[in-house]
């Protein structure tokens, strides 16, 4: 991801705030600011919870970032992110690792990695900052292709939304390991427990049918097919 011309970091270990505070399984919450750019930089696409017209939406959509922002962007006609500078926002990021399958119902479970921002979105007007976040959000997802692919045009950017979002106020949790009850009373069971490990791979590219013969896809495209994802 492209770090050029960003602002200062923030500090190395997350803040605790009300909104992000681990009331439930604390063991599984970390405040270092590197397990939250992890997340993040495994994914690329998040969850954006807004109140909408008194209603609460979740809307997903792809994100890049910085040190201190996260990038989010849709149509200007979104109901969602013309909300989202008015109010509070949570948006979440998760990866499913696999699922714990333990001797009993009760204490199977998923392994997991996830991460919750919190706070008041700012939209994007200044044309510079606008481009930056949108070959970030590009670069996130698919690394080269800003420099492969025309970049957009004054009118697609006019048709745009961007929103940044801090990286100050966050959240992360982590579920790694096998069932907890091998030395409790259902180890007696002779019951099969363990770990079904889930990991998603990148494929070979596919051709758009409308595209003349002769055109191969680039090598930021083709080196990415059989490497995983997350």
């Amino acid at each position: 991801m492209n770090r050029a011309s960003q602002p200062s970091a923030l500090p190395a270990e997350l803040p605790v705030t009300d909104r992000t505070r681990h009331r439930r399984l604390r063991a599984q919450g970390s405040l270092a600011r590197a397990d939250l750019e992890a997340i993040l930089d495994a994914g690329f696409v998040c969850h954006l919870g807004v109140v909408v017209d008194g209603h609460p939406m979740v809307v997903p959509t792809v994100y890049g970032r910085d040190d201190t922002h996260l990038f989010l962007h849709g149509s200007v006609a979104g109901r969602s992110l013309a909300a989202a500078p008015k109010a509070p926002v949570c948006v979440t990021v998760t990866h499913v690792d696999g699922l714990v399958l333990a001797r009993s119902v009760f204490e199977h479970g998923v392994n997991y990695r996830s991460a919750m921002i919190h706070g008041v979105p700012r939209t994007v007007t200044d044309p510079d900052e606008k481009l930056r976040g949108l070959r970030l959000l590009t670069e996130h997802a698919t690394p080269g292709q800003w420099d492969y692919a025309r970049r957009p045009s004054r009118k697609e950017l006019a048709a745009t939304t961007l929103l940044a979002l801090s990286l100050a106020e966050a959240s992360v949790k982590t579920a790694v390991g096998p069932p907890e009850d091998g030395d409790g009373p259902d180890a007696a069971l002779g019951i099969w427990a363990g770990t079904l490990p889930l990991t998603a791979t990148w494929g070979t590219p596919v051709a758009d049918p409308l595209l003349p013969a002769g055109i191969e896809p680039p090598p930021h495209i083709t080196g990415r097919g059989g490497t995983r994802q997350g």
